[in-house]
C-alpha cells in the first residue's frame, strides 16, 4: 500500500485527508492518506519522512517555507513563488530524493480569474505566510498590482491601521491568505474596516471551513462579491495527484 500525506500543526481539520480518502477508495487505489500533525518541522526527517512506503507529501501552515531547506530540489514554479505544498518522494533503493512543487497556483488562479471583472486591477493580499507566496504569484501573471498587509508595517508591507478610505476604495480585490476566521476558532477575521466595502469588491478567502468566514459574511454585507477556498484547495489537490503520478 502506498502512503501519502499532509505535514502540518495544528491539523484540526483536513480537507486533503477527506478527498483523497474518497479518491482511493472511488478509484480503488490500494493507497491512504495520513495526517501529521507535527509541531516542529525537525520532526518532518523522523516522524515523517520514516513512514513506508511513502510517495507524495501535501504541506500546509506553518511549514510551506520551513520544509524547503529540507528538499533537494525545486520545481521552476516553487522556487519562484518561495513556497512549497507539494512534495515529490522518489526512491532509488533506502536513497529518498525530495522535490518540491507549488499547486496552491494552479488552484488558486483557476478559481480566481472567472470572477475578475475589469475594477480588479488592484489587491489586498493580507497575511504574509507561505499561502501568500502563491497568491502573489498568481497576481504578478495576471497584471493585477497589490500591496501585502499585516499586523506590522514594513518597507513592503502595510498594516491594517494603515488602510485609509482611499486605498480600500482603490483595491478591490482583498485576499485573506491568514488563517483567522478557520474552524475550530471560527470568530476571527481580519481587521479592516468592512464599512468601507461596496459591489464592485470582490473579498476572496483562502480558508473554506466555514463556508462563510466572518470575513467574507461581512463583506457580503455591505455587498461585496466573495469566494472561499474550497475550489482553490480542490484544484490544488488534483495538481498535487499530477506530480506525484508523473
Amino acid at each position: 500500500m502506498k502512503n501519502y500525506g499532509l505535514v502540518g500543526f495544528p491539523l484540526a481539520q483536513s480537507f486533503s485527508q477527506k478527498y483523497f480518502t474518497k479518491k482511493f477508495a472511488d478509484e480503488q487505489i490500494d493507497a491512504q492518506y495520513l495526517n501529521f500533525s507535527i509541531d516542529d518541522i525537525e520532526k518532518f526527517k523522523t516522524e515523517v519522512l520514516t513512514t513506508p512506503d511513502l510517495c507524495g507529501i501535501n504541506v500546509t501552515i506553518p511549514y510551506k517555507q520551513k520544509v524547503m531547506p529540507m528538499l533537494d530540489g525545486l520545481d521552476e514554479t516553487a522556487a519562484k513563488v518561495g513556497a512549497v505544498n507539494v512534495v515529490k518522494i522518489n526512491r532509488t533503493g533506502n536513497k529518498l530524493t525530495l522535490i518540491g512543487y507549488n499547486s496552491d497556483v494552479v488552484g488558486f488562479e483557476n478559481s480566481l480569474k472567472p470572477l475578475l471583472k475589469p475594477c480588479h486591477t488592484h489587491a489586498l493580499i493580507l497575511g504574509t505566510g507561505g499561502a501568500s507566496k502563491a497568491v502573489r504569484y498568481v497576481l504578478e501573471k495576471l497584471g493585477i498590482e497589490f500591496k501585502f498587509v499585516s499586523r506590522t508595517a514594513s518597507a513592503d508591507t502595510l498594516s491594517y491601521e494603515q488602510l485609509t478610505p482611499e486605498i480600500m476604495a482603490s483595491h478591490k480585490l482583498i485576499v485573506n491568505c491568514t488563517p483567522l476566521g478557520m474552524y475550530p476558532k471560527i470568530e476571527g477575521c481580519p481587521n479592516i474596516n468592512y464599512t468601507q466595502v461596496g459591489p464592485d469588491h470582490l473579498f476572496y478567502d483562502l480558508v473554506y471551513n466555514p463556508e462563510v468566514t466572518v470575513f467574507l459574511q461581512r463583506a457580503l454585507d455591505h455587498g461585496a462579491q466573495i469566494k472561499n477556498g474550497y475550489d482553490m484547495l480542490v484544484g490544488q489537490a488534483i495538481r498535487a495527484w499530477e506530480i506525484w503520478n508523473s
